[in-house]
C-alpha cells in the first residue's frame, strides 16, 4: 500500500556532495513527517534528518551545516542533499514515512548505499 524507494546513493570523494531522493506512493502529506536515517556497518540505525508536514525540520548534530532535507509534493518527494561528506557518513541511507492515523506506524524504503572515500 505504502512504497518508497529510495535513489542517488553512490560513491563520492571526502568533501564532495551528493544528492538523495525518496519518491513515495501517494502525498507525502500522509504523513506525519518523513525523514533519512542510516545505518553503518556494525552500528545502530541512526536519524540523520526529518521534516514535518508543517515544514518543520531536525537534524543529527553530526550532519548539521552539511545536510539539507527537503521536499516536493508535486513530485510526492523527499530530498536529502548532502555536503562537505566525510567518510564517516558512509552507510546505508533508508527513506522513513511516519503515519500518526489510529496508531503510530513507520514506513521503510529498501535502502541505498552511499560510500564516501578517496
Amino acid at each position: 500500500q505504502v512504497q518508497l524507494v529510495e535513489s542517488g546513493g553512490g560513491l563520492v570523494q571526502p568533501g564532495g556532495s551528493l544528492r538523495l531522493s525518496c519518491a513515495v506512493s501517494g502525498s507525502i502529506f500522509r504523513f506525519y513527517a518523513m525523514g533519512w536515517y542510516r545505518q553503518a556497518p556494525g552500528k545502530q540505525r541512526e536519524l540523520v534528518a526529518t521534516i514535518t508536514t508543517t515544514g518543520s525540520t531536525n537534524y543529527a548534530d553530526s550532519v548539521k551545516g552539511r545536510f539539507t532535507i527537503s521536499r516536493d509534493n508535486a513530485k510526492n518527494t523527499v530530498y536529502l542533499q548532502m555536503a562537505s561528506l566525510k567518510p564517516e557518513d558512509t552507510a546505508v541511507y533508508y527513506c522513513n514515512a511516519q503515519s500518526r492515523i489510529t496508531a503510530p506506524r513507520d514506513y521503510w524504503g529498501q535502502g541505498t548505499q552511499v560510500t564516501v572515500s578517496s
